[in-house]
């Protein structure tokens, strides 16, 4: 088995359609299956996934589309013959208010739900994709290797001691559990920043106007967390952002927090004396 986080009865035989957003992360989705010589098609959104990604695939095994075009995509899957879907990769969460596209399809699923956040959007487009007889995968799958690591990733002593520690993964996973967001930045017992719809990246610019010290930054998941489409990520451009606002901790959910491209980030890290902590 390719990753522990496929389904028992996985069939290689049938093929994985990757849909894909923004980032790094669909790449190395893209990456892995392929090592692991599995038949794979693309679902690509415009302006959002990577076109170096969308040309690594033939004309015949992709299709782009705008965000919003459910009903396209749900056809889409059912034209390559797909066993399983794989979500990797965020849509600008602005397309919510701007520069959405919904066809009937999606804009039925919009009107029908009492909350719009990314839980409710996305469960819904999920249970229509496992309509089609899908099965819609653990979006860590095939990224073991990139999942936070129990422990101090980046080597030495992590510089908080277990009080604050305890007190920012606390906070942490009560904003999670009111689904507010899945990151805070604390310090010495101090709510700074709570991310919200903005995201992490913003969260940790609020956090650095501060221009405080001992700031520590903390990522978490929900209890209830639907690992299908709703997976936290960590990477280079996060790691930027805490060095520009002067935070130099990270403390992420081992096993739950993905960290793309885990050796890079990591040497990286270390080099800026930025300290990551995978917390269980």
């Amino acid at each position: 088995m390719p990753s522990s986080f496929l389904p028992a009865r996985f069939d290689p035989k049938q093929p994985i359609a990757l849909i894909a957003g923004q980032g790094l992360y669909p790449v190395l989705v893209a990456q892995a299956i392929r090592r692991a010589g599995l038949t794979l098609k693309l679902v690509a959104f415009d302006e959002e996934t990577r076109p170096d990604l969308i040309r690594s695939f033939p004309e015949a095994d992709r299709r782009t589309i705008l965000v919003g075009q459910l009903g396209k995509m749900l056809r889409t899957l059912d034209q390559f013959g797909a066993g399983y879907a794989y979500m990797a990769g965020q849509i600008a969460p602005r397309r919510l208010f701007k520069g959405l596209h919904p066809d009937l399809k999606a804009t039925r699923i919009l009107l029908s739900l009492k909350r719009r956040n990314a839980e409710t959007i996305f469960g819904a487009i999920a249970a229509e994709i496992e309509k089609l007889g899908l099965t819609l995968l653990d979006a860590r799958a095939f990224l073991d290797d990139h999942l936070a690591a129990p422990g101090v990733m980046t080597g030495g002593r992590f510089p908080f001691d277990h009080e604050y520690l305890d007190h920012g993964i606390h906070i942490a996973r009560e904003i999670a559990r009111l689904d507010v967001g899945q990151g805070v930045v604390v310090r010495k017992g101090t709510v700074l920043a709570v991310e919200a719809f903005e995201g992490t990246d913003e969260m940790l610019r609020r956090a650095g106007a501060f221009k405080t010290d001992q700031m520590l930054f903390v990522k978490t998941v929900k209890t209830s967390q639907d690992y299908r489409f709703d997976v936290p990520v960590f990477g280079q451009r996060t790691l930027e952002t805490m060095r520009e606002s002067g935070i130099t901790a990270a403390a992420l959910e081992a096993g739950k927090v993905i960290v793309l491209d885990r050796p890079a980030v990591v040497a990286q890290a270390r080099a800026w004396g930025i300290h990551l902590l995978g917390f269980e």
